[in-house]
């Protein structure tokens, strides 16, 4: 059996317990005997069977009833603790899961989930006895958490793979083999086209399958390639605390969701991350309520689509209304109702610590109800700084996109942020050359960036990527010198406008969190205010808040108030 199909049969055995099977044949038993007419003849064996289901029958009438399995619904199950370690499938031992102190070099790569995955992955390989180095010369086993948005994206991890073969062959035959493996989106989107091209590669998982790290590692010590890129259904690791690994940092990650149900003709996050679930409330504020204990001053949701949050997990809000989308925007998939929705969790959030400030990304423009903009607008601790990436500003070529609304919608939803939040900072995510895309197209764009004047923005050439809707139905027609002209171009109008933009905040004094010292001088520090710019200022001794006569010097995590001279 090749190995990628022995793990895959052994996740599914993993995932079912016996309990289960018992009831199963339960209910196969007592369909079995309701399906039989009362004049046949038992015989002895039946008159035995017989005998096991009257008394399988009282019990069960004496048992809970379906209400009874409803109201224990929400409470959730304990949760091993670290010390355990979980059942090995039939063909490892107990011992082969664990990581006997060999050294993970973890590299990541991408977005903000990446990182937060990052932290996901060490915590499962922590608690199997592995031990994290930052040197890659003393690694046992290398790790690169992969994006595969763009093109780019995966020729620097084909790049990266290439160097570490050296590595690899030069390994001393005294020191344990070194062990090299891809996670995340391009390890979902190749699969075994990963193996078949770089027999140095041990193992790949995909971003539901970072549990069964020690599983595929433990394979992978027998000299077999290993991988498990099978997408889940409800995998977010909401019981799998991640581990900050920097003790001077300031702000942490925390994945609310994973996945997106959007579909946007470009994007081929749907087919890397899967669809769209939630993790339960309850297990995100027990994360960012324990961050706030260890002292990080700032937090940021994560999720592919971090507005559409909906926590079903509580029976009683699974009827509750559908969702309110923001005007003149839709969706590509049928409504959905019930569950907790995102004003709630950020409602609940902000009310951990008032110290402690709130950040989320990345949104979808449909997702901003009312309520979440008035939550923003009186939480103070609620950064006022919305990401709502645009991708073009054309109204044709948002609808080839699939995004759901048109320029109009777009801009009417900028207008009513910025009459419901004051001095909201605004940052957004552009495309350059998307398939079609016409210099009419291109400078209705460039009129938008004008138009809005974007405080931070994030732009790319399009990057045609394989099972999208965009590869099946459109074609990639814009040649590469196109691209990157229009790229350039729009590059350059978004910094002339957010310059004008940020000039606004010259003269002002902005509260600032302290990260540490600025790379440009050892003489500075930098940090970020409220709209998330980075703001650099000179460390020297100021006055303490707490106490105007003392005098101290900002250390990372403080806030500081600095005045913008420019």
């Amino acid at each position: 059996m090749h190995p990628f199909q022995c793990v895959l049969r052994a996740r599914r055995c993993l995932r079912r317990g016996p309990l289960a099977s018992v009831s199963w044949l339960l209910l196969r038993t007592c369909r079995a005997h309701s399906s039989v007419p009362s004049s046949a003849c038992p015989s002895p064996q039946r008159q035995q069977e017989d005998g096991v289901w009257k008394d399988f029958s009282s019990r069960l009438a004496t048992g809970p009833t379906f209400q009874d399995f409803l109201r224990s619904a929400s409470v959730p199950p304990e949760q091993p603790s670290s010390s355990e370690v979980e059942d090995p499938p039939p063909y490892l031992t107990v011992d082969e899961l664990l990581g006997r102190q060999r050294r993970v070099y973890l590299e990541t790569y991408g977005c903000q989930m990446n990182v937060n995955d990052t932290e996901i992955a060490w915590s499962i390989l922590q608690k199997s006895g592995y031990l994290r180095t930052s040197n890659l010369q003393e690694a046992d086993v290398i790790l690169l958490v992969t994006c595969s948005i763009r093109e780019k994206a995966e020729q620097t991890i084909w790049n990266r793979l290439h160097q570490l073969k050296s590595l690899k062959s030069k390994r001393l035959r005294s020191r344990v083999p070194l062990r090299i493996g891809i996670l995340g989106c391009m390890a979902e989107r190749l699969k075994e086209e990963i193996l078949n091209r770089e027999k140095m590669v041990d193992i790949l998982a995909g971003p539901d399958a970072y549990r069964d790290l020690p599983q595929l590692l433990a394979v992978a010590e027998s000299g077999q390639q290993a991988a498990n890129v099978l997408l889940s259904l409800d995998e977010t690791y909401a019981d799998v605390m991640p581990v900050q690994t920097s003790p001077s940092a300031t702000s942490a990650f925390v994945s609310i969701m994973r996945g997106c149900d959007n579909m946007c003709s470009y994007c081929i996050v749907p087919f890397t991350r899967g669809r769209e679930r939630s993790r339960p409330v309850a297990s995100i504020l027990e994360e960012v309520r324990k961050l706030s204990e260890q002292g990080l001053k700032e937090v940021t949701l994560l999720g592919q689509n971090v507005n559409s949050f909906r926590d079903n997990s509580e029976v009683q809000f699974n009827n509750a209304v559908s969702t309110n989308l923001s005007r003149g925007f839709s969706t590509n998939y049928k409504a959905k109702q019930g569950g907790l929705r995102f004003a709630h969790l950020l409602d609940q959030v902000s009310r951990i610590d008032p110290e402690m400030r709130i950040r989320f990304t990345s949104p979808h423009p449909k997702d901003f109800p009312d309520e979440v903009l008035q939550l923003i607008r009186e939480r103070d601790n609620i950064c006022k700084q919305i990401h709502l990436p645009a991708q073009s500003g054309s109204s044709r070529v948002l609808e080839a996109m699939r995004r759901g609304y048109s320029r109009e919608a777009y801009v009417e939803l900028i207008h009513h942020i910025r009459e419901s939040i004051p001095g909201v900072s605004l940052s957004s995510d552009f495309i350059a050359g998307f398939c079609g895309e016409t210099e009419e197209d291109h400078l209705q764009t460039v009129s938008l960036l004008r138009e809005v004047q974007y405080n931070i923005g994030f732009l790319f050439a399009y990057s045609m990527r394989q099972k999208t809707r965009a590869y099946h139905r459109l074609k990639d027609d814009i040649p590469e010198e196109v691209k990157l002209r229009r790229l350039e171009e729009l590059i350059t109008v978004f910094r002339e406008e957010a310059t004008k933009a940020n000039k606004s905040f010259v003269g002002c004094t902005q509260l600032v969190l302290v990260e540490g010292p600025s790379k440009r001088s050892a003489a500075d520090l930098c940090g970020r205010n409220d709209g998330n710019l980075k703001v650099i200022f000179a460390d020297a001794e100021m006055e303490d808040a707490t106490d105007s006569r003392l005098r101290v010097r900002a250390q990372p995590g403080d806030y500081v108030l600095v005045k913008m001279e420019h």
